[in-house]
């Protein structure tokens, strides 16, 4: 599977897309006709040039967003694709979002790197140190990002971050550690997209422990530790970890989970009180599946076993894929 469609909505707003160099933009059915903007707060607004022989740089586009549009008004907006993503990182881009962050007094969201795969596979997208952008911007509640290479984070402390997405086909540890290392009191919302270690991901589940401690998440409701290579072992881990207490949903989905994974959770805390736990694109013996189902689903947790997979075959060995990689 590959990311094959752009963010519709970011913190509760439709995207749009505002308008190219030459007066172009993709919108959906209903959305505001050509040479037609809409109220600053009323979208997330998506600023993109073309991935390959753009004609303007991103930094361009977003020197004209920012003289056209009213960007007091503005409350989320989304970094698409800049030119050559898959050999150029988003370092001036970031430079860019700092530098005009007195121009953007409201955004309260922000996601750095919505593209497809026609415009670079998740796992070719150049990213950068991203963690100027939440020192930049206090306000900000939402932040998320797509593409793991050289991406960086350093430890912050930020007071009113409510949801942290972070999208790869392979994620470094130092990024894991970073997360894990940032104060972030107000956090009700963790997905990180782990990989695979064909694509970089090299983190293991001690680098998780300060999430799964969950002492600087108190109030973390929603975890997604997902896409991952080493998902029983998350799950081993999970099944005795304090952060669990705390959540309504738990998100294992997308990666190598199995019976294993599975049968430690079954054996561990008592897993009753979420309102969800999402295992899609799992690995699970179809006996497993009935036996979460029933212990599960008899308490009212609402499980998703959609995906089943079947192991590739390579000789006498079995192989296990994430749903997203390259």
């Amino acid at each position: 599977m590959t990311v094959n469609h752009y963010l519709r909505e970011l913190y509760g707003l439709p995207v749009f897309d505002f308008p190219g160099a030459d007066g172009t933009e993709r919108r959906a059915a209903g959305e505001q006709g050509a040479g037609e903007l809409p109220d600053p707060a009323s979208v997330a607004w998506r600023v993109s040039v073309d991935a390959y022989d753009a004609n303007e740089s991103w930094e361009e586009a977003f020197a004209r967003f920012t003289t056209t549009v009213d960007t007091t008004g503005v409350r989320a907006l989304v970094v698409g694709s800049w030119s050559d993503a898959y050999e150029s990182g988003s370092e001036s881009i970031v430079a860019a979002l700092v530098a005009a962050r007195d121009g953007l007094p409201g955004l309260r969201a922000l996601f750095v790197g919505d593209m497809t795969y026609q415009d670079c596979e998740i796992s070719w997208i150049n990213q950068s140190r991203l963690s100027p952008l939440l020192e930049a911007y206090p306000g900000l509640e939402e932040f998320g990002a797509r593409g793991g290479t050289d991406l960086d984070f350093l430890p912050v402390r930020h007071e009113r971050l409510r949801s942290l997405t972070v999208e790869t086909g392979g994620l470094d540890a130092d990024v894991v550690r970073g997360i894990g290392a940032s104060d972030l009191p107000a956090l009700e919302r963790l997905d990180l997209w782990l990989g695979s270690d064909e694509y970089g991901a090299n983190a293991d589940v001690s680098d998780l422990a300060p999430v799964l401690a969950g002492d600087r998440l108190p109030r973390l409701r929603h975890l997604a530790l997902r896409n991952s290579v080493i998902q029983d072992e998350i799950a081993v881990a999970l099944s005795g970890a304090p952060v669990v207490v705390g959540l309504e949903s738990l998100d294992l989905s997308m990666g190598t989970f199995g019976d294993e994974g599975a049968e430690a959770l079954l054996g561990g805390q008592p897993l009753t009180h979420l309102k969800k736990l999402d295992v899609h694109h799992h690995f699970l013996s179809e006996a497993m599946q009935a036996r979460l189902a029933a212990t599960l689903g008899a308490a009212g947790v609402e499980v998703d076993l959609s995906g089943a997979e079947v192991p590739d075959s390579w000789g006498d060995q079995e192989h296990r894929y994430v749903a997203v990689a390259e």
